[in-house]
């Protein structure tokens, strides 16, 4: 492959899904932040604007196609399959912020201060943003980079790339050097990019057994949302994304997906957020980590005595000796047979049998006269 090699600069194999991709990165991001390499800050920011760039390829499913079939330089000099270099319809790739990428995949929470980030490019870029871009001299944009040529060659030369970018100068470069950022395609050097605002997240309800809430599964479900291409134009994308339903967890548990939903213009895309439903079941009810079930017990039994059995949400069968008197009031508690904790693996919650007494329909006066001689009154 032709230029860098993004999987090997995030550890991850060529099919690695989106998940893996993102583990990949926010492992890679934290370890090679600026601010947390204080000593050694301008190599880490070289790092950091690698594995942001190789993640915000591969995460997107457009340039990730066209990066596994021509490589860095195809995917910069805007190819795409079935269609000619630079030409409307391919893709054109300029890396966004470093930050930018970031921000969104870490919802906006940087847990690093941001300034020894902005101290490394400069400090404040000239359109006054704290956290400079990292490639605002090869979009247009304005960076910590601007003021390198001399007067008069503010014109530029034409775009490197697409068609439609006219004689776009070098935006941000204080009128110094020719436009680069012709990649785009877009006039005056301009790149689509976002504020770092978010909306609101989207909201979808996970359905999920008993059973499944018990031993744990994979839902995948099928999203469709709206996504901004580098060209800055809207299009409707689909994808698959896994969710593991862990042992325990309960209604109301929240998984969050980052940046899965929709992009609008000068926004970072939306976070899709998956809210799990218990559904009810026909034998158990669960409070907490307790499971509580009702025996129906024929009152000679309930009397005398007997074992009953119980099927468990992994398909157990539990065995119940109903010893003593049990009364309609009665409890057993079986220990360590209800819900797994999901805080503290291993662990269980109790199984709460609660009895049903069924009585006969009917009784003949030699019945009756029997069980007043056996029975005590009262």
């Amino acid at each position: 492959m032709v230029g860098k090699d993004y999987y090997a600069t995030l550890g991850v194999a060529k099919g690695a899904s989106d998940e893996e991709l993102k583990k990949a990165y926010r492992k890679a991001a934290m370890r090679h932040h600026p601010d947390k390499n204080p000593d050694n800050r301008e190599r880490a920011a070289e790092k950091f604007k690698e594995v942001s760039e190789a993640y915000e390829v591969l995460s997107d499913a457009e340039k990730r196609k066209v990066y596994d079939q021509f490589g860095e330089q195809g995917l910069k000099g805007g190819f795409a399959p079935g269609g000619g270099a630079g030409f409307p319809g391919g893709v054109h790739f300029n890396p966004r912020a470093a930050e930018d990428v970031f921000a969104e995949v870490f919802g906006g929470r940087n847990p690093f201060s941001g300034q020894a980030f902005a101290d490394v490019l400069g400090g404040r870029g000239r359109g006054g943003d704290p956290l400079a871009s990292l490639f605002g001299a090869f979009s247009g944009a304005g960076g910590p980079l601007g003021g390198m040529g001399g007067p008069g060659m503010g014109g530029g030369m034409p775009g490197m790339g697409g068609m439609g970018g006219g004689m776009p100068g070098m935006g941000g470069m204080g009128g110094g050097m020719p436009g680069m950022s012709g990649f785009g395609g877009m006039p005056g050097g301009a790149t689509p990019s976002t504020s770092g605002r978010k909306d609101a997240p989207i909201e979808h309800s996970i359905n999920c057994t008993l059973e499944e809430l018990y031993k744990g599964t994979t839902k995948r479900l099928k999203i469709s949302r709206s996504v901004m291409d580098g060209s800055g134009n809207s299009q409707r994308v689909q994808e698959t994304l896994s969710v593991d339903i862990r042992p325990g967890w309960k209604g109301g548990t929240r998984i969050t997906f980052d940046g899965k939903g929709d992009q609008r213009p000068g926004s970072a895309p939306a976070d899709v957020v998956f809210v799990v439903t218990e559904k009810p079941h026909a034998v158990f009810r669960r409070e907490g980590a307790d499971l509580h079930c009702t025996l129906r017990v024929p009152l000679v039994d309930a009397l005398c005595g007997a074992t009953h059995t119980v099927t468990t949400l992994d398909g157990r069968r539990l065995s119940i000796p109903v010893s003593g008197v049990a009364g309609p009031a009665s409890e057993k508690v079986v220990r360590g047979e209800g819900m797994p904790i999901s805080k503290a693996p291993g662990t269980k919650g109790d199984l709460r049998i609660h009895f049903d007494i069924v009585f006969p329909r009917a009784l003949s006066d030699e019945q009756k006269a029997m069980l007043r001689r056996v029975l005590p009154p009262g």
